[in-house]
């Protein structure tokens, strides 16, 4: 119980510790001096987002990030295991990247506007119309230049075995033409279980596994390449 006290103060006190730097990062947005921003926003989100994952005392081995593309921008889907899987790929994958995140995250002050300068995106399930609109703006995210997230099982799961994929969940992909690249979380599901706010130490893996690249056609058929990535993710669950 101890740790996560910690955890959770060190969560609040550390996002209100970065005010200066969000100041510093509207000046730059305001200034148009967009490369500049970004860095320092990755820098920062990155630093943070690893310090909550080593304070809740889980050890993280990342298998094959050389297969990650250097210069251009990819749609990674990752299966999603718990509350902790943002920070463990905004923390231990190198490459920056933005999410396709659940709704209820834009009601964390702070958090959210750090969210919103990385291009993250909310979904609203419950709002097709505002769904659509969130997607074509990653759509235009990834044609910009932006590395995105999504979680295609659209929560989390409840044993750690992967779910079913939303409808449409790879449209970012076949509609920005941009490679996916596969990811496998083990273990993140044990550092705050389903239902309970109680962090334990875990051990995490992630895998990342080869790029596959979007070909003439695939938007039409996007059952098969749905099931393909699924079968990849699959095959590296333990």
């Amino acid at each position: 119980m101890l740790r996560t006290i910690r955890w959770f103060i060190y969560f609040w006190y550390s996002l209100i510790a970065l005010i200066p730097d969000m100041k510093k990062v509207k000046k730059l947005d305001e200034q148009g001096d967009i490369p500049k921003k970004d860095q320092i926003v990755y820098a920062k989100a990155s630093n943070w987002a690893k310090a909550l994952v080593e304070l809740s005392g889980t050890k993280v081995n990342v298998i094959g990030e050389d297969n990650i593309p250097n210069n251009e921008a990819v749609l990674f889907v990752s299966n999603h295991q718990g509350n902790f899987d943002i920070p463990i790929l905004l923390g231990f994958i190198k490459k920056p990247k933005a999410f396709v995140a659940k709704e209820e995250l834009k009601k964390l002050p702070l958090l959210r506007t750090w969210m919103e300068y990385m291009n993250c995106i909310f979904l609203n399930r419950s709002n097709n119309r505002e769904s659509v609109k969130s997607i074509k703006q990653g759509i235009n995210n990834l044609k910009q230049g932006y590395s995105m997230v999504i979680f295609p099982e659209g929560t989390r799961s409840k044993d750690g075995k992967l779910g079913e994929f939303k409808p449409g969940a790879l449209k970012l992909a076949t509609k920005s033409k941009v490679s996916i690249v596969p990811v496998t979380i083990n273990g993140s599901k044990d550092i705050m279980k389903k239902g309970s706010f109680i962090i334990r130490p875990a051990e995490v893996e992630v895998i990342i596994s080869e790029p596959v690249e979007i070909t003439e056609g695939m938007d039409k058929d996007t059952k098969s390449l749905t099931e393909n990535i699924k079968n990849i993710i699959k095959s590296n669950l333990k």
